[in-house]
């Protein structure tokens, strides 16, 4: 079985996040992001059918979640669970290093 690393390398230009699917089954899917100074668009909100394990294995960034209103600033090392339908964005993640975050999305 052949391996792979959570820092491989990304595409030197990202005009977007960076989304690898690890592995994706009927209830669970891994993903691999990596933002480089990116954030949500102004107004946008994520709201998941699925629940939201998220860490954030290097760089630093803030995220903004309703109900109720809580903003939440991430440093390498950090996670969080996000339950189904708490809408949330990203207000920033940094520039000079990636972000490089492992997400797992369930049911």
């Amino acid at each position: 079985m052949p391996t792979s690393h959570l820092f491989a390398p990304v595409p030197g230009d990202l005009p977007e996040e960076w989304v690898e699917v690890l592995e994706a089954r009927a209830s669970v899917r891994i993903e691999r992001i990596v933002s480089r100074g990116h954030s949500s668009p102004p107004g946008f909100w994520y709201d998941q059918d699925e629940h939201e394990w998220v860490a954030l294995l290097r760089g630093e960034a803030e995220l903004e979640l309703l109900d109720p209103p809580e903003r939440i600033r991430l440093r390498a090392g950090d996670f969080l669970r996000i339950p189904a339908h708490r809408r949330h964005r990203i207000l920033w993640t940094s520039r000079e290093t990636d972000c490089v975050w492992l997400a797992v999305f369930y049911r």
